[in-house]
């Protein structure tokens, strides 16, 4: 069996137990059992390294019949119609529903210059100090910030920065946006993989970030300095779409982008001395939890 996800609310400061969408799927490709490493993982692997398979799964999501998805789903997740910005039922497919927009009143942004803002809904990670990161390791193995950037120098510059690990579920808002006021650079790809992004599946190899098809932009930021921003995409992930136009000076809580259907991450790495996380926050992270936060609420004042 799969191991349950606890996770903590922002909003109630409660533990909660996370509800998986896929949780049949994820079993069979992660789980512990004789079925799993005799199908599974070998099926995972595969699923990871032939992108056509995420594609389709992703075009299937855009077809009109997908729409009868949308209900079971939103009473499965007991998803909050009344922030979307549109009726469910105008919805032409799941994807359509997926990519949704939110009224502007359903996610308010903190206002404070000095504030940088959660970029998206999802289950986050900080940590304070990357190199002091102890919980940031699977089986002895830390995570290679120069294998993630692929680039050795830039890495040496952020060692001791801050970063941010953002986790978007299926049943998240899927619009990223800026944390800060900025002027975005492009958005540069590196190519790899499509493994999943689950708790189950980063337990078996914490490298998944690191090998995994991912996006690279410099926000740069009078508060913050040059500030890293990627996107990440996972198993059955159709696209990363970006929506901003670079070069042009950003107010934080705009949109950069939005992923296609499925289970994604962001990751946010601040230079060091820059940023000092919500104690509540790193708190969180501290009992090795991921705490669920909404786009435009607090992350971190400038220092």
């Amino acid at each position: 069996m799969l191991e349950p996800i606890h996770y903590i609310d922002r909003i109630s400061g409660k533990r909660c137990l996370e509800l998986v969408y896929g949780a049949r799927a994820l079993q069979l490709l992660y789980g512990n059992g004789w079925l799993s490493k005799l199908i599974g993982t070998p099926l995972a692997y595969l699923l990871a390294r032939i992108p056509f398979v995420s594609a389709f799964y992703g075009y299937l999501q855009n077809r009109p019949a997908s729409r009868k998805k949308i209900a079971p789903f939103l009473k499965t997740f007991k998803v909050d119609i009344s922030e979307f910005a549109q009726d469910p039922a105008s919805y032409t497919s799941f994807n359509d529903f997926f990519t949704r927009k939110l009224k502007p009143s359903a996610r308010p942004i903190v206002q404070d210059p000095k504030v940088a803002i959660i970029p998206a809904d999802g289950r986050y990670l900080f940590y304070p100090r990357i190199d002091q990161a102890d919980g940031f390791a699977v089986k002895g193995e830390k995570f290679n910030l120069a294998t993630l950037l692929e680039d050795q120098a830039l890495a040496a510059q952020y060692a001791e920065g801050s970063m941010v690990i953002a986790r978007l579920c299926p049943t998240d808002y899927h619009r990223y946006h800026f944390p800060c006021d900025c002027l975005s650079s492009d958005t540069q790809l590196i190519n790899g993989w499509l493994f999943s992004v689950n708790p189950a599946a980063i337990k078996k190899d914490i490298h998944i970030f690191t090998q995994n098809k991912r996006t690279l932009c410099t926000l740069e930021s009078e508060r913050f300095g040059k500030v890293l921003f990627l996107e990440v995409g996972a198993t059955f992930v159709g696209a990363i779409h970006q929506t901003y136009t670079p070069g042009v000076a950003t107010t934080k809580g705009a949109e950069k982008g939005y992923f296609s259907f499925g289970a994604s991450s962001l990751i946010v790495i601040f230079p060091p001395g820059k940023i000092e996380f919500d104690r509540d926050l790193v708190a969180a992270s501290a009992q090795r939890l991921e705490i669920k936060c909404l786009m435009g609420q607090s992350m971190g004042t400038a220092l």
